[in-house]
């Protein structure tokens, strides 16, 4: 009876054994799929660069030229420097280097509006070589993934066309800097908080607009790290101070000694820039100020006299802020007020269960929130919130669709920012390509985990399967009128009149997208356990 049990498990054991085919390690694997999206920046490099290239290569002239005590007072050129300091240290670091390529791009006042051949191959490589702490963050977060889903994660980020739009064709280093921050979620998911809370502080000096999500951290950590009773979590809470402090005193500390933090701190928050970064960052504010137009129209057509505020707001210039003309003055205090209490709900929810699980999640929804109420928003800043939303994407049908129109609409709003012909089907390709390989990788991955869910038993966890609702394709078709309308008929209608009005029709549009996608978060943090 017992030999053919013995027999058996003999031959279980020895399949077993039987040696499986070894898949690469997630690191090769990664640096395969950024080395082929280097390859598409490094097509990009003679394409198309705005006024932001000029004004690194400034900060490169002046943290070279003057000593450390001149940088923020610098007016030589009128793109002066209004980065934290730690961003002010890398372009030194990079301006070494920039010295052996070409002196005259370092040059404080030669280099005005340089731009030789070796500047541009310089700059351009500068933010391709920086994009592979965008490469170590997503890695970081995805390693312990399936092959399939961290894949899709790393195409998601790693392809964005967003990123591709804003920072290899219009310029800026926004890359590396979103790197960190997911350094940082994946430190906090993996439990290492001193880590997340130390990386988050660094990218704090590097660029300051990704304080919107610092209430998060300070209530997650105060409740996740420092408990565990008063005496240890009070020296928790010491241990943390300790290493925020040291940074904010290795960045801050030399200009303060120098007397000069009072003009630093001028330069990073020019809040006489007005509420709007132009027009045409697609946010909650879009709305009021058309509300206003239409109420002094209307006043005006009845008969009132009503002061109507200058073009600040269509002018597609920054500059200071117009008042309105029927509804109230929006200040820097009322955004922050409103910001605060839109992230209120994750806070309250970080405090009473701070859950590793859902702190990315509680992140991007801050960082939504700065967007779509904050003073003086970039269009940019939507990346701030579509980065680590990719990676949750997979986390169920629900948020692969949320993230399905929430990256189209952030990338189309960026369309505005590439307004030259020669441009024209790059950000169109990427957009198309990027929505492709969105509806395949998802299809795919949900159809897979549906026949799974049926197997087990377990349908209600996983019952349906990526599809675009009637909604969405609508709103969707809806893009793609406004982009014919300001392609072809506005030119028709108009010639060179109201030459605005397509970019107020993306921002409008695109408004009510973003509009949805907050609301869709919100309800998300308040439901999610």
């Amino acid at each position: 009876m017992n030999a053919p049990k013995n027999h058996h498990k003999q031959h279980q054991h020895q399949t077993h054994q039987i040696p499986k085919p070894k898949s690469n390690k997630p690191i090769t694997e990664i640096l395969w799929v950024s080395l082929v999206a280097t390859c598409i920046k490094l097509l990009l490099i003679p394409a198309y660069h705005s006024t932001d290239f000029e004004v690194h290569r400034n900060w490169l002239a002046i943290t070279h030229s003057l000593p450390l005590s001149q940088w923020y007072s610098d007016q030589t050129s009128p793109w002066t420097l209004d980065y934290p300091p730690f961003f002010a240290h890398f372009e030194h670091f990079l301006s070494f280097f920039a010295s052996l390529v070409d002196p005259i791009m370092v040059h404080l006042h030669l280099g005005l509006n340089y731009k030789s051949q070796p500047t541009i191959y310089f700059q351009r490589l500068t933010v391709i070589l920086s994009d592979f702490v965008l490469v170590f963050g997503i890695y970081r977060l995805t390693r312990n993934l399936g092959y399939k889903e961290r894949v899709l994660i790393w195409v998601l980020v790693i392809f964005s066309p967003g990123l591709m739009i804003v920072d290899h064709l219009h310029f800026q280093y926004n890359g590396f800097l979103l790197g960190m921050l997911l350094i940082s979620i994946s430190a906090l998911e993996e439990g290492k908080d001193l880590l997340g809370g130390f990386v988050f502080a660094v990218l704090l000096c590097f660029k300051h607009l990704f304080a919107v999500a610092a209430p998060v951290y300070f209530v997650y950590l105060l409740r996740h790290y420092c408990r565990g009773g008063f005496i240890r979590g009070f020296g928790r809470l010491v241990i943390m101070g300790s290493a925020v402090v040291a940074v904010f005193a290795a960045a801050y500390g030399p200009f303060l000694y120098h007397g000069q933090i009072q003009q630093v701190f001028h330069r990073m928050f020019p809040f006489g820039r007005g509420l709007c970064h132009a027009y045409w960052a697609p946010n909650f504010w879009v709305f009021y100020i058309i509300l206003d137009k239409v109420l002094a129209f209307s006043v005006v057509k009845m008969g009132f006299s009503v002061q109507a505020p200058t073009a600040s707001f269509t002018g597609g210039l920054v500059g200071d802020s117009s008042p309105f003309a029927v509804l109230p003055r929006v200040t820097p205090m009322i955004t922050f007020s409103i910001v605060m209490l839109t992230i209120a709900p994750c806070l309250i929810k970080a405090w009473r269960d701070p859950q590793r699980r859902m702190i990315t999640r509680w992140i991007a929804y801050a960082y939504t929130c700065g967007f779509m109420f904050g003073w003086h928003v970039h269009e940019k800043a939507s990346l701030h919130f579509v980065i680590p939303l990719a990676i949750i994407a997979l986390k169920s049908v629900e948020d692969a669709k949320h993230y399905f129109y929430l990256s189209i609409v952030s990338c189309y709003s960026l369309f505005p920012l590439l307004f030259e012909a020669q441009e024209y089907p790059i950000k169109f390709l990427l957009l198309l390509l990027h929505a492709s390989l969105m509806w395949i990788g998802f299809s795919s991955h949900f159809a897979t985990t549906t026949r799974k869910a049926v197997e087990s038993e377990q349908t209600r966890y996983e019952k349906t399967r990526f599809v675009i609702g009637r909604f969405g394709k609508l709103y969707l078709l809806g893009l793609l009128a406004v982009e014919i309308y300001g392609q072809l008929v506005h030119p028709i209608l108009f010639t060179e009149r109201l030459p605005f009005l397509p970019l107020m029709l993306i921002s409008i549009y695109c408004a009510f997208g973003m509009m949805y996608s907050w609301i869709w978060q919100l309800r998300q943090i308040i439901k999610l356990h």
